[in-house]
């Protein structure tokens, strides 16, 4: 694995996203490689004047040093393509980020994951609504993925740590802040009991541009999203765009048709682009995810070794039966499209 010091600084590199990066990496054979080729080198590799002149501006005066010491010194974890624990869900999108920085814990549970999004301004309707599914979820062993934003999303993952389950935050900023500042104690729970995740470097601020990309990694985390309460223009509606994108389930909770704030829901619903959810067994069984515990506990002792194939071959063949069997339902990803 290469240098994750190289990792981070293409992470800071302007223009430079997944595909540009995945293109010098196949050109250098490597990041550190890719870091240190001259001007030269990375136009034949095909970059751009623009992102080429802006990598060299980066390099004379970033030290990558110091970018790894301030990354740890906050207690992230970072993973890169390289990394054998990528989040799996999250790979198999098309152009997954390059780089994720991790506050807390990713776990193989989390594999079982649904996202639950919605509205900022959100009704009593809808944060009961929100409370009782998320919870639900988390009763049942599945991972609760949101935006750590006001209204929906933050129900979501208090419901889901009043539960004792997993949650995971996706924020649109540097993991050095907390967005909104007013959540700071659940971002705090949520390391405890989750992970915050962010593909921005640390040092970089909220911005409404960085929210739209941060929602295709909150469905990119997740098996299917579910979308609580929305209007037509909400940000929630990017991420069931997305989802639909990636080949992964859409539901929508029904509601008030007076409500601005389920026009959004409503019109997925009736395009038929989100399955209508009024249970969270709705979600379980669609997903395949009424069995995760038994799931979780069949895959613990699936073999990794040629020792543990072995004796496994004589115990028998059930453990397998039971793990194919309780597998999650999941779409195959899309062709590779590149959009940031």
């Amino acid at each position: 694995m290469a240098d994750v010091r190289y990792w981070l600084g293409f992470n800071m590199a302007p223009r430079i996203g997944p595909v540009r990066l995945r293109a010098l990496v196949h050109y250098f054979g490597d990041v550190e490689a890719a870091w240190h080729a001259d001007a030269a080198s990375l136009r034949a590799a095909g970059l751009r004047q623009d992102a080429l002149e802006r990598l060299i501006a980066l390099r004379a005066r970033v030290d990558l040093d110091a970018v790894l010491q301030r990354v740890t010194a906050l207690g992230l974890t970072i993973y890169t393509w390289d990394s054998p624990d990528y989040p799996a869900l999250l790979r198999n999108i098309a152009q997954p980020p390059p780089v994720l920085y991790v506050k807390g814990t990713i776990s193989p549970a989390d594999e079982f994951a649904v996202a639950v999004v919605g509205t900022r301004h959100a009704s009593a309707y809808g944060k009961e609504v929100a409370r009782r599914l998320a919870r639900g979820l988390a009763e049942n062993g599945v991972t609760v993925v949101s935006g750590l934003a006001l209204g929906i999303d933050g129900v979501a993952h208090r419901a889901a740590l009043d539960a004792g389950g997993r949650t995971l935050a996706v924020l649109a900023c540097g993991l050095d802040s907390v967005y909104p500042s007013s959540h700071r104690e659940l971002a705090e729970r949520i390391v405890a009991a989750g992970a915050l995740v962010s593909d921005y470097p640390v040092g970089t601020r909220p911005d409404a541009a960085n929210f739209p990309p941060r929602n295709r990694l909150i469905s990119g985390l997740s098996l299917g999203t579910l979308v609580v309460e929305a209007g037509i223009k909400s940000g929630a509606l990017i991420t069931v765009r997305f989802a639909l994108e990636q080949g992964r389930e859409t539901f929508a909770v029904p509601g008030n048709i007076y409500n601005r704030s389920s026009s959004g829901t409503n019109a997925l619903l009736q395009a038929g682009e989100a399955k209508l959810v009024t249970s969270v067994n709705d979600i379980l069984e669609e997903l395949n995810l009424t069995m995760v515990s038994q799931h979780t506990e069949a895959r613990a002792i699936v073999p990794e070794t040629v020792e543990e194939r072995t004796l496994l071959a004589h115990v028998g063949p059930s453990l397998y039966t039971l793990t194919s069997w309780c597998a999650p339902r999941a779409s195959p990803p899309p062709p590779c499209r590149a959009r940031w």
